[in-house]
């Protein structure tokens, strides 16, 4: 069965229990298969010579975290931001998050002929911002964000991942940790934030995933038939837009239902769940935070093909070279603010011309400054569905969701009668939680 779209607005929920559609890239058994990434490793584009900073519970020092393809070392550095100092070589991570998210984007192993991680060759910066219990503060977190844009240069920071959420409290541009997300974009990181996983309900983006700059993605399944992309679904628990400030997040999907990739059996989560555990090395968890680890090692993979480009020519291709979930009359399978622009192809990403499809109208440094914020396009309908402003819906022409130049990735100055209007006075310390997204089921 598959998935039919009313003439109206385009509804925001669907229900994915007797959903069937086509998610046109998702034909093989590997993660990497999955996003065309296993095409670049066969060309040689294998994320070296860029490297990642994952913001999250800590490291797990395995081999294949520890070493590329080459067995060349990778780890450039570790960071505590709880305890403020740089460590070395320390495999600190009592949750097992940030372990798993690491090595869905970096994991060197070869299985069956292919690698296991998306970049296999990226190298590594890891900062542990959340404890063993995957919580932490917000001055944790902002501590991580300034440390990598501090080091930068002396490491090759080109991509951030973060893979956890707050609450949403405040405008976008008054929350302090968007702020620090702002300036870590402004300092030519490309920043990838998971959407959260308290979906399907409408605005359920958390912080930094509601940061109108920054990659937000969502997750999607192949309902365990990884080889048949005609049953792929997008998971029930991935956020969806639109932000409060009226722009349509996520603006991608990766795969992120029972992902297996590294964590130790000592860890905290696989303890919580040991079925999900092989009694080796490796454990099986779903979540947008493994769907952001994806499109980080895409976007290394995509810097290493041309290492020119800035964060905003890297979302656009990213955006450019998605493909939407359709239904058999061609008719999205799912609202863009659930699944953005669609399934991330890296392979196609890697290989776009597409510039100015990203942050059209939208200026970071001046939103920094206070000298202007902005809104999004996205507005509500009297039924309570929303839409794009002179968009009652989107068509799918083949190779993208058309839509005049991606305006729905275009900002305007902001205004009084959005969406958002409630203020909240910020803890002197930056005491606000930020943790991991939420445990859901396999999916």
């Amino acid at each position: 069965m598959y998935t039919t779209k009313s003439n109206g607005p385009t509804s925001l929920i669907v229900l994915l229990a007797i959903t069937a559609l086509l998610w046109c890239t998702a034909e093989a058994v590997a993660s990497p298969s999955l996003v065309g990434a296993d095409l670049l490793h066969e060309q040689g584009v294998t994320g070296h010579g860029v490297t990642v900073a994952m913001i999250d519970t800590g490291y797990y020092a395995h081999k294949n975290l520890n070493k590329d393809t080459f067995n060349r070392n990778r780890l450039l550095a570790q960071y505590d931001a709880i305890a403020d100092q740089q460590v070395w070589w320390s495999s600190d991570d009592g949750n097992g998050h940030g372990g798993h998210v690491t090595s869905v984007a970096i994991n060197s192993k070869k299985q069956n002929g292919q690698y296991l991680g998306i970049a296999p060759d990226a190298d590594l910066v890891s900062v542990k911002a959340l404890d063993d219990e995957g919580l932490g503060t917000y001055a944790d977190v902002i501590r991580g964000i300034e440390w990598v844009v501090a080091n930068k240069e002396a490491y090759g920071i080109r991509v951030l991942n973060l893979s956890l959420s707050a609450e949403v409290r405040s405008h976008y541009w008054d929350d302090p940790l968007n702020q620090a997300v702002m300036a870590a974009w402004q300092a030519g990181i490309v920043v990838v934030a998971s959407a959260g996983n308290t979906g399907p309900g409408a605005m359920t983006i958390g912080v930094p995933g509601n940061v109108p700059y920054v990659i937000t993605v969502g997750a999607m399944t192949d309902n365990y038939t990884p080889n048949d992309g005609t049953d792929d679904l997008l998971a029930t628990f991935s956020s969806a837009g639109p932000s409060f400030e009226a722009f349509l997040k996520p603006e991608v999907v990766a795969p992120g239902g029972h992902i297996k990739a590294l964590m130790d059996d000592s860890a905290r989560i696989a303890v919580d769940h040991p079925e999900f555990h092989d009694a080796g090395t490796y454990f099986t968890m779903s979540g947008t935070s493994q769907a952001a680890a994806m499109v980080t090692g895409a976007a290394a993979l995509i810097l290493e093909a041309d290492p020119s480009l800035t964060p905003d020519e890297v979302k656009c291709r990213l955006i450019a070279s998605a493909r939407p979930a359709v239904d058999e009359n061609d008719e999205l399978a799912y609202t863009v603010f659930e699944q953005g622009a669609g399934m991330v192809n890296a392979h196609d990403a890697v290989y776009s011309l597409e510039t100015g499809c990203a942050n059209g109208g939208i200026d970071v440094s001046l939103d920094l400054a206070g000298v202007e914020h902005y809104a999004g396009p996205v507005r509500e309908a009297s039924d309570g569905s929303f839409y794009i402003e002179g968009h009652q819906g989107f068509e799918w022409d083949g190779s993208h969701v058309a839509g005049d130049g991606y305006l729905w990735s275009t900002g305007y100055l902001w205004s009084t009668g959005y969406l958002w209007s409630t203020g909240y006075l910020w803890s002197t310390g930056l005491t606000e939680p930020a943790s991991i997204n939420i445990w859901v089921d396999q999916e």
